[in-house]
């Protein structure tokens, strides 16, 4: 028995060895994730191949879910170092690291964002409240009687007579993107709570209320974009009647093309989301894999780059980027947690 703890213990040297050099052989960090995140990321990482004395790590744009898959799925140079999320990491996807392997993850706030439907500046200009965009692209909604049915509404005419007799046409995230989680959770729910029918079913049947809304139709109304929001932008442009859904920072980069659509009377603008007065507000992330510090060269130096005040200031880089910056005093926290270099627990965690 001796015999097998000490060659279990032997084994675990050798691999932690194995890992330590193969990830040695990797010369650039490797970051995943987020299509939100990523030109926060990416202009870190190019800030930090030009000034860290490293090569540019290497970002890609996999959506939230799936970045969170790839991150979480080992340690080892085969895995990547973070991951971008524009939602936090759930407590289902910590349990799968640590199941994996990943034991030790750190978790970066980089600042705010908020959730914004565009039009092109060519169309009727708009203004919905939060019930009548749920009422536009969930699946299922109160009929006369006031149980649910099929989606009939076609227009937006047919929601509201004080709204343009044009076809409904939303383009947004898919389920894999940490855009469409909040845009369940910050916009949804709560249009849906302001339909009088389903708070009653929320009281009667709490179950059958977030099914409501947590389904989107799937009849064309509703377009799934993927994970490239400049795509979206693109759309927009070209059709002068749809509306789309993603960050804040798209949006801010395209006002010569795009306006931004009132939620319950409140613009997407910089000043109303850093306010969290706009209902789409949230919360931006980045995960990075502690055991991989001081093996990937560079890590450290990139979260050290990525929290700087040059970065993530008021007048930092980032801002400049469209990000919604930290209070100084939220910044401060977020700079001493990462120093720290603490792992997440689980009991911080929702489902």
């Amino acid at each position: 028995m001796k015999h097998q703890t000490l060659a279990s213990a032997f084994a675990l040297v050798a691999a932690g060895v194995m890992f330590a050099g193969a990830a040695e052989a990797r010369d650039q960090i490797r970051i995943v994730g987020s299509s939100t995140v990523y030109p926060f990321t990416t202009a870190v990482a190019e800030q930090l191949g030009k000034t860290g004395g490293i090569k540019t790590p290497v970002v890609e744009s996999t959506g939230t879910g799936g970045g969170m898959k790839l991150f979480c799925a080992g340690v080892g140079v085969e895995h990547p170092d973070a991951t971008n999320a524009s939602r936090r990491m759930k407590k289902s996807e910590l349990e799968q690291c640590q199941k994996n392997g990943v034991n030790d993850v750190v978790e970066l706030i980089v600042g705010y964002d908020g959730i914004s439907l565009a039009q092109s500046k060519e169309g009727t200009a708009m203004k919905l409240t939060l019930p009548q965009l749920f009422l536009a692209i969930a699946k299922e909604v109160p009929g006369a009687d006031g149980k649910l049915v099929a989606n009939p509404n076609r227009n937006w005419s047919d929601i509201d007579k004080s709204l343009p007799n044009v076809k409904i046409e939303v383009l947004g995230p898919p389920p894999t993107s940490g855009t469409r989680d909040a845009l369940h959770e910050l916009l949804l729910e709560k249009g849906a709570e302001g339909v009088p029918a389903l708070a009653a079913l929320k009281k009667s049947d709490p179950k059958a209320f977030e099914r409501a809304w947590k389904s989107i139709r799937e009849d064309g109304a509703y377009v799934e974009a993927g994970e490239n929001d400049n795509l979206i932008v693109q759309k927009l442009v070209a059709n002068k009647n749809a509306f789309g859904i993603f960050g804040y920072s798209f949006l801010e980069e395209n006002t010569s093309k795009l306006r931004g659509v009132p939620l319950n009377g409140v613009e997407p603008t910089y000043d109303n989301i850093a306010a969290d007065k706009y209902p789409g507000s949230r919360l931006l992330y980045v995960y990075v894999k502690k055991q991989h510090v001081g093996v990937v060269p560079g890590i450290d130096k990139f979260v050290a780059e990525f929290v700087s005040a040059k970065a993530i200031g008021e007048d930092g880089y980032l801002s400049r980027k469209g990000l919604v910056t930290l209070p100084k005093a939220e910044a401060d926290k977020v700079r001493k947690a990462v120093t720290d270099m603490k792992p997440l627990a689980l009991d911080n965690l929702g489902s």
